[in-house]
């Protein structure tokens, strides 16, 4: 696991990445309120929001991120090197406290923008949500003890074949086997969302054959 401080070294080729890019709205309506003072600790986590909540924080994060810090830190939160792989930032309150402090103020070192500020910008309920998504990434090889069975599912899947309910049920299986970069207790994994499109529709398994295929191929 990397701690914190490893995470602040920051190449100046971010400045350019952010470029003049205006960052975008996230709607978080769904999201319940977490008041004006900014927090230390994430709200949204499972045990102290629900799951519910939890699982919205974390589909808002992801549209959230992908729109806003992708271009820096990775599609998928996954960095190529221009930027701190924020996947292994712990998830506890002192990774919390490292992340918040960036998301507010940005970073600024001899004069030079490093991290835009975007704490004003997208305010404290769109932080949190990006901040869930960002800890529930798996790891990497997160699904190579299982990509043999994966790919037989997403072939069942994909012909149309199967037991829809059972399959469902042998992936949220799996699914709770996929470990998180951050030490999170739930990662969303492709398997996860799987699982969780897969229905008695004919036209859920193609869906989830589609999002095994994805994230199979990204494992590699």
């Amino acid at each position: 696991m990397i701690g914190v401080l490893t995470l602040v070294t920051i190449t100046p080729m971010q400045v350019f990445a952010h470029g003049d890019v205006a960052p975008q709205a996230v709607n978080t309506d769904a999201l319940p309120e977490v008041g004006e003072e900014w927090l230390t600790e994430n709200p949204y986590r499972a045990e102290a929001a629900g799951d519910e909540v939890w699982s919205k924080a974390v589909q808002i994060g992801d549209s959230g991120f992908n729109q806003n810090c992708a271009r820096c830190h990775g599609l998928g939160a996954v960095s190529g090197g221009l930027a701190p792989d924020l996947r292994y930032l712990e998830a506890e309150e002192y990774g919390d406290e490292w992340y918040i402090e960036r998301f507010r103020h940005g970073m600024t070192q001899n004069g030079i923008t490093k991290m835009p500020a975007f704490g004003e910008v997208l305010g404290q309920k769109a932080a949190w949500a990006i901040r869930t998504y960002i800890e529930t990434r798996p790891d990497d090889g997160a699904l190579d003890d299982h990509g043999t069975r994966l790919k037989a599912i997403r072939d069942e899947l994909a012909a149309g074949q199967g037991d829809g309910e059972a399959l469902k049920a042998e992936l949220a299986e799996i699914a709770g086997q996929v470990p998180t970069a951050s030490g999170a207790p739930v990662a969303d994994s492709a398997v996860s969302r799987a699982a969780h499109a897969l229905s008695a529709d004919p036209e859920s398994f193609k869906h989830a054959a589609e999002l095994l295929t994805i994230g199979l191929s990204a494992a590699h």
